[in-house]
């Protein structure tokens, strides 16, 4: 089992949206309204991000994509997991879902070439649930955007990543909340 071998560091990765702008909201409706349908904003921005964690002990590793998510945005924030968990020594396995431009062309080469000491899984098809960075984007929610205002995407940015920040080296919150038993 690859989080029990010693030689191997087991990252788990995915990517997250971050919106200015709420999607739950509160609101009286008339009892004879039995479906109301609340139309939001058509400029509703969001920012977005590549992440991973170390499950072994909690490193968080982050990069912004301001864009949209591709082939070759993923193949950026893939060579910067690579130099950065590289350090360690040990062969590096992250854990991706499947995403198309995580299968890209683009990047198969290159991931060919480094599978020796850094490979991608991935998870089964519609299992978010599999994947402990996911608990990572819930908890970044409830900390940092839960029942705030933003007047600004800009202020969003700075939020997030001030938490984002905190948790860059290894963290013990990250950890516990990724722990595979």
């Amino acid at each position: 089992m690859l989080a029990r071998n010693a030689d191997v560091d087991l990252w788990a990765l995915d990517e997250v949206h971050f919106q200015q702008h709420g999607s739950r909201c509160r609101m009286w409706v008339a009892p004879e309204i039995k479906d109301p349908v609340l139309m939001h904003a058509p400029t509703r921005r969001q920012v977005g991000y590549f992440g991973a964690v170390r499950l072994r002990d909690g490193k968080f590793l982050y990069l912004q994509e301001p864009e949209k998510f591709t082939g070759e945005s993923f193949w950026d924030f893939l060579r910067l997991l690579k130099l950065r968990s590289e350090r360690s020594g040990r062969k590096v396995v992250a854990i991706s879902d499947n995403a198309k431009y995580h299968h890209a062309r683009l990047h198969k080469d290159w991931r060919a070439e480094h599978e020796a000491l850094f490979q991608l899984h991935y998870l089964p098809p519609y299992s978010p649930e599999l994947n402990p960075i996911e608990r990572v984007w819930k908890l970044t929610r409830r900390l940092c955007l839960h029942n705030v205002y933003f007047e600004s995407l800009d202020q969003v940015v700075d939020t997030v990543e001030s938490q984002f920040n905190q948790w860059l080296q290894n963290s013990p919150i990250l950890h516990k909340l990724c722990a595979i038993a």
